[in-house]
This record gives structure tokens, sequence and C-alpha cells, in this order.
């Protein structure tokens, strides 16, 4: 009697695949062919600001600036985040919906302080570079169509490289004015009661 018990509710019982044994989204083969990837997971495009990068036309910190960006961008207007693998989570704060679109909403105003700040030509150089994913030759034959394939392949990089630098620019000067701002709220602790 106890043995039938027992294996009827081993047969109930749901086995899930773990995690770890699931197979990681890839790119397709298809895609794996006519394109070139950088060994980040997830897997992305060999981006403009990688060639910008390993041509020395732009810093790691301008990279960086771009990819948070990126970031904030997809976040903003796709609604997720990519996690990276060896992420940890926090055990002080859990997301509900309120707050998961407080933190969408900040991400959004930061992408509008830098249109406002850079101008509407930067941010479109930015989403064409950075969500588009399309080659310098694609932007200059979109930007400057009367031109010749590489003299606006040319122009289209010099232009993609100041942006950046401007955008790593205005990121430096926004954390300097953040830290200015907690430093004049908190006051010194040798005046603390």
């Amino acid at each position: 009697m106890a043995l039938q018990a027992l294996s009827r509710t081993s047969a109930k019982k749901r086995v899930t695949p773990a995690l770890a044994a699931l197979a990681p989204a890839t790119p397709t083969p298809e895609r794996l062919a006519r394109s070139q990837f950088v060994g980040t997971h997830p897997m992305r495009v060999l981006r403009t600001v990688q060639a910008l990068l390993h041509a020395g036309d732009i810093s790691q910190s301008a990279a960086d600036a771009a990819e948070r960006w990126y970031q904030d961008y997809i976040f903003g207007y796709c609604d997720y985040k990519e996690i990276p693998p060896d992420h940890r989570p926090s055990t002080l704060t859990r997301h509900d919906s309120v707050s998961w679109q407080l933190v969408r909403g900040k991400a959004m105003a930061r992408i509008s302080a830098v249109q406002a700040a850079l101008g509407l030509c930067a941010h479109q150089r930015l989403r064409m570079m950075l969500v588009d994913e399309l080659s310098f030759r694609a932007m200059g034959a979109a930007l400057f169509p009367a031109l010749a394939a590489s003299s606006a392949q040319r122009k289209i990089a010099a232009q993609c490289a100041l942006v950046l630098e401007q955008l790593e620019a205005l990121e430096d000067a926004a954390r300097k004015a953040a830290r200015a701002k907690r430093k004049e709220r908190v006051p010194p602790s040798s005046t603390r009661p």
C-alpha cells in the first residue's frame, strides 16, 4: 500500500530541465555566415564602435559610454535588459511592475537628456550605429547619397567618432555634477551631533 502511494507521487512529479542544460541562444547559421561577431555573451555583431576602438579613433571610455547608451535605449524602448552571465542579483531590492517602470523611465530620461544635449543629428547617428547596427558604408549611403561611397564612409566614421567622444564627455560631466550635488546634500561628519 505504501509502495503504491510512493509510486503514484513520483509519477505526478514534473521534471523541468535545469537552466544550465538549456542551449544558449545563438544566431542562426545564416546570420553567422553573413556577419562578423565579437566574443561577448550574448553574441553581438562586430559593430562600428569596435571598429573605431580598434583603429584608435576613440578611447575605451567612449566605447563604454556607447554601451551604456545602448543598454538604456534597449531598456527604455524595448522593455528588457541584457543580464551578463556573471551577474549576481541584489537581495536588497526586488522590483514590482511599478518600480520596474520607474527604472525604465530613468533610462528614457537619460536617452532624452543625451538627445537634448547633443542634438537630433547626434542622436540619429547613435541610433544608426548602436541600435540599427549599420556599417559606415550603409550610414554613408543613407546620409550622403551624393558623395562617393569611400568619401561618405570616411566622413561618417569621423562624425561617429566625434559623437562618441561627446557622449563620453557628457556622461563625465553628468557624473561630476551628481557627485557635487551629493556632497552638498550630505553635511561633513565633523558637524554632525
